[in-house]
């Protein structure tokens, strides 16, 4: 069985499902369709009696660079329906109309970790920002060794949202890489144990494939119920009032001077030269990485 839409692809074979983002000449960048078929293809997914696991990639030679900025915010659902037609003042920011749209993203950013199947989620070239928002939530993470991750929006314009970071991570690491932004090479991301795994570049797909085919051999009712019981371990300490303050910080953090000044920028020296200047006293992202330490 295979679907398609413009933008994220959906496939089913040997007993697994795979749902990947469609936009490699944006770097699979996120937009509305493209949160919006992600949790279409882990809901067709669930439902799916011939589907035991589910593996997220990307077309092309990264997983996804994080929300396409150069998209406005209004792109995006927002539950919360427009706003009262009242004059507003230039710069304002409605924060609940803000948290609406977020908000919506994260629920479905959130089907992942949700979905009562085995969600594996496949890191290469790069996931950025908003890509980890989406990513982390998967269950096993395996990376090709050529592979980065970072949440570079923590230097500006941004915190996590779904902030499974201080979940998957223990407080130490947790604060490095968020504090920071620096992005996380696949050696370092093995060792503090982010990923499960790191694979060659050319063996990555067939590796977590044969990895999700083996979810086949368990009862769909068992691996439901032991997902459910880590998950609420999870729960338990926090996890969703962590995700309400992630995502409210997050826009509030797009709405600082600093973060105006910061986009407006953009228009005087273009996208490309902004990254370099924020990433060049870490070099790495808009900079080359440096070796792992």
């Amino acid at each position: 069985m295979n679907n398609q839409t413009d933008n994220v692809l959906y496939e089913e074979k040997d007993g697994i499902a795979i749902i990947a983002i469609n936009r490699p000449e944006k770097k699979n960048t996120l937009t509305e369709s493209v949160v919006a078929g992600v949790a279409d293809g882990i809901e067709e997914a669930t439902r799916s009696k011939a589907v035991s696991a589910i593996v997220l990639r990307g077309v092309g030679d990264t997983f996804t660079a994080g929300y396409d900025l150069t998209q406005r915010d209004e792109s995006f659902h927002n539950p919360y329906g427009p706003s009262p037609d009242i004059k507003r003042r230039p710069g304002a920011w409605d924060p609940v109309r803000d948290f609406g749209f977020m908000g919506n993203n994260v629920r479905r950013f959130m089907s992942i970790w949700e979905c009562p199947k085995p969600v594996l989620g496949e890191i290469k070239g790069w996931a950025i920002g908003g890509a980890t928002d989406l990513v982390l939530c998967c269950d096993l993470l395996y990376m090709a060794s050529d592979a980065h991750i970072g949440y570079a929006p923590s230097r500006i314009y941004g915190t996590p949202t779904t902030m499974m970071w201080v979940y998957r991570l223990g407080l130490e690491h947790a604060k490095q890489f968020l504090l920071t932004g620096r992005a996380i090479d696949a050696a370092t991301a093995y060792r503090i144990g982010l990923v499960s795994a790191v694979v060659d570049p050319a063996d990555l797909a067939e590796t977590i494939e044969a990895e999700a085919r083996r979810f086949t051999n368990i009862p769909m009712n068992q691996l439901a119920l032991n997902k459910m019981l880590i998950n609420q371990a999870f729960e338990n300490m926090g996890l969703r009032t962590s995700q309400m303050l992630g995502t409210f910080f997050d826009g509030v953090t797009r709405h600082t001077e600093e973060a105006y000044q910061w986009m407006e920028s953009f228009s005087d020296k273009g996208f490309r030269e902004v990254v370099r200047e924020r990433d060049e006293p870490w070099q790495d992202y808009g900079q080359k990485p440096r070796d792992s330490e």
